[in-house]
Parts: structure tokens; C-alpha cells; sequence
């Protein structure tokens, strides 16, 4: 976090394992210039459910797709800023830093960040550069990066983010002290009377006297 009255950059930073594990990350692009805009968009699938003869359908839940970050700022070179940047330099960095990386032949992992926006993990979607200014012997002067940028997220902290508690998925629980089927039933399915089902699922015969510390499969309920 910058101290108080200093400008926070937008920072990208680039990591070759997929748990972002790098220490250091393998690479690091700082614009010169914030973002003047920042989109964030998301996209719900869904299965359309429709009868013979029906003249509406039912939209029934399928997934929600991981999020896209989109980020459009300037490189400036014309000194304006009162301070003098490489233009191209800098265009290629970017493109290094979330581009293909030869050692794990493929794109880097990349987490973005800037001031109070939460830490995105991420991988670049797609990028466009424009060049808007060049001096007369044809050197960018002025560019403008437009990125796109798609979850990464790894599965236990997009299940965190999920929330999946519908009792149409699939769920596992770590038996604790004084647990029984019934009342877990209950708590996932809102019904205990699922439990002969359950006890069938994971072979357990004394339901009522659970061994702490067992894992317990509880299947989805077909609707």
C-alpha cells in the first residue's frame, strides 16, 4: 500500500506455477499512466428448459463463467507527464510480462492490482495497442493498451467465492464431535430424512454414532 498523498500504478505481475509460488514473480509491468477505465464482467450460463407447445421457457442454472477484468490506459512518450518514456519499450514489456513464456510453453499467470481493487489471479484473454501520436521520423509517441484479462482463480478459492451450498451439488463434509446423519442431512438438504440414502452412498450402517474426522460424501438430489 502507497503511504498516504502517493499515486498508486497499476502493477501486473507475472508467475510461471499456476499457485503463484514464484518468489520473485518472473516478471513485472508498471504503467506510467492509471487506467482511465476498468470494466468488470461476468456471464451466467444457463440450460433453456422449454415443453411442447410452451411459448416461454425455464432458464435452469448451469455455471457461472469465470469473471473478465478489462483495462484501457495510455502510454504517453511525449513527456508531458514530466517524465520521458520509451514508448515501444514499454509496449513490449507489457506484452512480455502477460504474453507466451517459452518455459512453461504458455501464457504467464498473472495477478493485477491497483490501489483498493481487489487482487485479480488471472490470465491475459486479449490485448489491442493502438498507437494515437509518432514523431515525423515515425517513433510512437502515444499508445493505448486495451486488456482483457479472465479468472484464474484456483478451485478452492472460487468454491470460497461460490458459496455452493445448493443441495443440487455435491458436497463433502469432515465429520466433527456429536455430528449424526440426520441433523447433516438436514443442515445440507434441509431434510433429514435423506440420511438412509446417504448412509447407503458412503456404507454406514451406525448413523447416529459418526466417527469424528470421517469424510462424508453427500450426493446431489435429483430434482
Amino acid at each position: 500500500m502507497a503511504e498516504r498523498g502517493t499515486l498508486e500504478k497499476l502493477l501486473i505481475l507475472a508467475y510461471e506455477n499456476p499457485d503463484y509460488s514464484d518468489d520473485p514473480p518472473a516478471g513485472k509491468f508498471e504503467s506510467v499512466l492509471n487506467p482511465n477505465e476498468i470494466t468488470l464482467s461476468y456471464e451466467v450460463e444457463y440450460d433453456a428448459a422449454q415443453g411442447a407447445g410452451a411459448t416461454n421457457s425455464r432458464m435452469n442454472f448451469k455455471k457461472a463463467k469465470p469473471g473478465d477484468l478489462s483495462l484501457t490506459f495510455f502510454i504517453d512518450g511525449t513527456g508531458a507527464d514530466g517524465k520521458q518514456t520509451d514508448v515501444q519499450e514499454k509496449v513490449e514489456q507489457f506484452q512480455v510480462v502477460t504474453g507466451y513464456n517459452g518455459k512453461i510453453h504458455r501464457t504467464s499467470y498473472l495477478k493485477v492490482m491497483w490501489g483498493k481493487l481487489t487482487v485479480k489471479r488471472c490470465v491475459l484473454k486479449s490485448a489491442s495497442i493502438a498507437y494515437k501520436l509518432f514523431n515525423p521520423n515515425g517513433v510512437p509517441l502515444r499508445a493505448v493498451i486495451t486488456a482483457v484479462f479472465t479468472d484464474n482463480s484456483d478451485d478452492k478459492t472460487r468454491v470460497a467465492m461460490a458459496r455452493d451450498e445448493s443441495p443440487d451439488l455435491t458436497h463433502i463434509r469432515l465429520v466433527k464431535g456429536g455430528d449424526n446423519l440426520p441433523t447433516l442431512c438436514f443442515k445440507i438438504y434441509g431434510d433429514p430424512r435423506y440420511y438412509l440414502e446417504v448412509a447407503r452412498e458412503n456404507r454406514i450402517d451406525a448413523f447416529r454414532k459418526l466417527t469424528p474426522g470421517t469424510r462424508i460424501f453427500f450426493p446431489p438430489l435429483k430434482k
